[in-house]
């Protein structure tokens, strides 16, 4: 990875190419301070030790990104106080002061320049010695962190109230404690030309898909991009159907979540920086799926599942069915209802289709405004707005009452499978036009278009629409339905292709 970074930064740095680390103190020092001029957070400490005078040396580090007690107890003082002898300096100085006198968790030698840089951005301190071309990169790492909070955009009810923070370390010792198991691998990729983002693939061996774990691999491997800031850069650079609105990369800031994930074959990719990890292959069904789901009775797991589905459907096709039974099918209306939104309907102005697309258009946006305003605000401006707005349109005559309650009923359909609103959004849209247009059969041809994408679609490899129509009582049990526990034998196939038993068959 150095090596591609070193080719790319080629064109900038052929200074510091040509000179490298030398014997020198001085002139190392000066390679860094020429490196790394106009950063005032750099600070340089020369010491010497009280016992060999002749034992000089250079710490380097970031104001900001250790941690000083790891830097005075663990380094300076025993640099400056150790009773180091001349044998000592005649063999390999810096072999035994990695060994025998630096008391850090991480200590290692290196001669690469860009190597050192990237250690120092990330809160290592430099340990340079005089008479040798060789450092040593020293883990002091003292940066905080937002702490282990519930994530808000995953609450639950029952549950373990753990969540992923923005250190990519503290979320693996979180995926950690919950798999115990040697099989847990983990391996990283630096990415990005200028931030070098640590990203992580966590896999279970022996579980997972070899060849979706090199696949993924592969696709990590071709990204050329100057910076990774978040797992969304990493989700579209390495998705599959990228002019799909469906997700074919799942998301979740819950530990739980990740490793269940992995203990049913999938992996998990993790950047430094973001709370939320990726999860793949992803399927159409998880959308509809919740960590509570298997933490509640599987009754109640599987009524909650199938409200989730039927809201999903319902939030694309209801403008769509309402305003094709308006325009086109009023003898599919009972008479009294017909007659109450005929009645409605007197003295607006405009079709049916301009109202449900101003009030889906105003429902969004005042969704949009409650997610941006502040939290203290937020939820008092989206109702208020919602009441004061609807309430005004009806009596002002420039909207029906029954859009308003369509719109707010789709609405409300559509927050129960939040994951899946950009997709949703689009769809409905589509629904809407052609039910506008030729009635409840544009509404069918939108359905069709939407199974056949959906059929179409693949993530690394494996069918989107995975289990949801086979045939097999055993794929369809962790679908639309939670089955318990003590049926759920076998994991989802293709995916854990090379361990698919789950538990053991009961006598």
């Amino acid at each position: 990875m150095f090596k591609r970074l070193n080719k790319k930064n080629a064109g900038k740095d052929r200074a510091v190419e040509k000179s490298g680390l030398t014997k020198s103190l001085d002139e190392n020092v000066k390679l860094f301070q020429e490196v790394l001029k106009d950063d005032e957070t750099l600070v340089i400490r020369r010491l010497n030790n009280k016992y060999l005078k002749s034992a000089r040396f250079a710490l380097i580090y970031f104001e900001g990104m250790i941690k000083p007690d790891i830097i005075n107890e663990n380094i300076i003082r025993p640099l400056i106080q150790q009773n180091l002898k001349e044998e000592i300096l005649e063999n390999n100085l810096v072999e035994e002061l990695r060994q025998k006198i630096i008391a850090a968790s991480d200590v290692f030698e290196t001669r690469d320049i860009y190597q050192v840089c990237g250690a120092l951005a990330y809160g290592d301190t430099v340990l340079i010695v005089d008479g040798f071309d060789s450092v040593l990169v020293i883990n002091s790492k003292g940066w905080h962190t937002r702490g282990i909070e519930e994530p808000l955009s995953e609450k639950i009810v029952r549950g373990p109230r753990e969540g992923f923070n923005e250190s990519i370390m503290m979320n693996l010792s979180l995926i950690r404690r919950k798999i115990k198991n040697p099989g847990l691998k983990i391996q990283f990729r630096e990415i990005g030309v200028q931030t070098r983002t640590k990203v992580c693939i966590c896999y279970l061996e022996g579980t997972a898909c070899e060849k979706i774990v090199e696949e993924l691999r592969h696709r990590l491997d071709k990204i050329d991009i100057d910076g990774i800031l978040d797992s969304g850069y990493i989700q579209e650079l390495i998705r599959d159907e990228p002019f799909s609105p469906f997700d074919t990369i799942g998301i979740t800031e819950r530990p739980d979540i990740a490793a269940a994930k992995l203990l049913e074959g999938r992996i998990a990719l993790l950047v430094d920086g973001s709370p939320f990890a990726l999860t793949l292959p992803f399927l159409f069904i998880e959308y509809f799926q919740t960590n509570e789901d298997y933490y509640n009775n599987y009754f109640f797991g599987s009524v909650n599942r199938l409200l989730r589905v039927a809201a999903g459907l319902l939030s694309i096709a209801v403008p769509a069915i309402y305003v094709a039974l308006v325009t086109f099918h009023q003898e599919m209306i009972p008479t009294p209802l017909l007659l109450s939104i005929s009645a409605a309907r007197q003295g607006v102005p405009f079709p049916t289709i301009v109202e449900a697309l101003l009030m889906l258009t105003v429902f969004e946006l005042l969704r949009e405004a409650g997610t941006r305003i502040p939290t203290t605000v937020g939820q008092a401006v989206s109702i208020v707005g919602a009441l004061v707005l609807g309430q005004a349109a009806v009596d002002a005559r420039f909207v029906s009452a029954p859009i308003v309650i369509i719109a707010a009923f789709t609405g409300i359909t559509a927050l129960l499978s939040i994951k899946s609103q950009g997709a949703a959004i689009f769809f409905r849209l589509v629904f809407l036009f052609l039910g506008s247009m030729i009635g409840v059969f544009g509404i069918i041809f939108s359905f069709l278009g939407l199974i056949i994408h959906l059929m179409s679609l693949r993530s690394f490899g494996v069918p989107y629409m995975l289990n949801i129509s086979s045939l097999k009582g055993q794929d369809v049990k962790d679908t639309a339905i939670r089955a318990p526990w003590w049926h759920m034998r076998l994991r989802p196939p293709l995916i854990a292709a090379k361990n698919m038993e789950r538990q053991k068959k009961a006598n």
